[in-house]
């Protein structure tokens, strides 16, 4: 067995050994507390359990079959994040030929540039050549009723459902040396890190919140979670520095920018289902709201975390 896959075998164990501990705590709970389902705090705990074992599953089905499993299960997942985004934004019958060029061209072709490992294309492509090509499709139906709010909505939809997403199964695409075949590790670490921070942030919250650091947009989150949550992440993140092509030292500092990315990002996207009107972006997940609302904090830390490995690690 190669170091690389022993490593992901060993990593999925210590994922389920904690989704186990969890589920055991989350029943005794049940029976305890809430034995006739009244208790909404534990039902709601139980149910995200659930969810983290769906989701957990899949992205280890996704991490043993390789290369084409990730970028498979990511390309869905950006799909289904689109999907959500474009429910809540205002478009009109004159939309309907961008909308279809973002889900049914640009979308795949992102991820047929990342397949193929043309960097120079693929990181350009929707912020420059796509970014461009939105509007012209929009303008030529001869509608301008919220001509500019329609444009962006669809530009930012695709910036942070298709292009920021892509950068996670991108991370499969560097070349670094002395960690040749162990680049799917490095998604493990992003994506571990940043949803432990998500969650250990509303552990200590719980436990500890009392200030709120965002009351107008995330009533939930105290400045003691925040804290909490992302010091107790930097160092689970130093802790897996095994996995990585990072020293301890340089593996905690990369856990706390994604995590510090992630935080912000959570609050970006709270803003925008403000704006809406909305609690959760979707209903995709149970206990979890939609798929954005599990992506948040991953899609806008994978970027950063993609620039900063390649531009310091790679060849």
């Amino acid at each position: 067995m190669t170091d690389a896959r022993a490593d992901m075998l060993l990593l999925i164990s210590g994922i389920g050994g904690i989704l186990i501990l969890a589920s055991l705590v989350g029943y005794f709970l049940q029976r305890w507390l809430s034995p006739n389902g009244s208790n909404a705090a534990i039902e709601n705990l139980n149910a995200r359990i659930n969810a983290w074992w769906i989701m957990a599953i899949l992205i280890a089905i996704a991490f043993v079959a390789g290369r084409i499993g990730v970028i498979v299960l990511f390309a869905f997942c950006s799909f289904a994040a689109l999907r959500e985004f474009v429910t809540l934004i205002n478009t009109r019958r004159a939309d309907h030929w961008a909308l279809a060029t973002a889900f049914f061209v640009v979308l795949p072709l992102q991820y047929f540039l990342l397949w193929s490992e043309d960097y120079g294309i693929f990181a350009v492509f929707i912020p420059v050549y796509t970014f461009l090509l939105m509007p012209i499709i929009t303008v030529l139906r001869g509608d301008t009723q919220r001509f500019l709010i329609r444009v962006a909505e669809v530009q930012w939809a695709l910036m942070i459902c298709v292009y920021c997403a892509s950068h996670v199964p991108a991370l499969l695409t560097l070349r670094i040396p002395g960690y040749e075949g162990r680049n799917v590790l490095l998604i493990a670490f992003l994506i571990i890190v940043v949803q432990l921070s998500d969650v250990l942030q509303y552990v200590w919250g719980k436990l500890f919140g009392r200030t709120k650091i965002a009351p107008n947009l995330s009533p939930s989150k105290t400045v003691e979670g925040f804290v909490g949550g992302v010091a107790s992440a930097t160092l689970i993140g130093a802790s897996l520095w095994w996995i990585t092509p990072f020293t301890p030292l340089q593996a905690g500092a990369m856990a706390l920018i994604i995590t510090l990315m992630g935080f912000f990002g959570g609050l970006v996207m709270s803003a925008i289902k403000r704006d809406r009107g909305v609690k959760d972006w979707g209903h995709l997940i149970e206990g979890h709201g939609g798929l954005i609302d599990r992506l948040d904090s991953v899609v806008f830390s994978a970027p950063v975390f993609f620039h900063l490995t390649r531009y310091w690690w790679t060849l």
